[in-house]
């Protein structure tokens, strides 16, 4: 079997105890963003798995998007990724 150099890690460890590896990122081509993909994508950069340079790029995302993202999560949890409930988390 034939494994494609990357930089960085293959696969990292969760403080959950689970293991995330980059299959479980969202595919390149993602046009529609749910909670789960964004927050799959926040968590890839958040413990070393991608870079956020790297997640940009591959994405297509601006910076400030993904920091509203991360933001979200560190405030709120996952649950203010939902596009139904962004205006509640959000302040005035």
């Amino acid at each position: 079997m034939y494994l494609k150099k990357i930089p960085g890690p293959r696969a990292v460890n969760l403080p959950d105890g689970s293991i995330m590896t980059r299959a479980d990122l969202p595919a390149a081509e993602t046009t529609r963003w749910v909670a789960s993909r964004k927050a799959a994508v926040v968590r890839g950069v958040v413990h070393g798995l991608i870079t956020q340079d790297e997640a940009l790029e591959l994405y297509r995302l601006s910076e400030e998007e993904f920091r509203e993202w991360v933001w979200a999560v560190s405030r709120h949890g996952e649950e203010a990724l939902k596009a139904t409930t962004v205006q509640k988390f959000r302040q005035p």
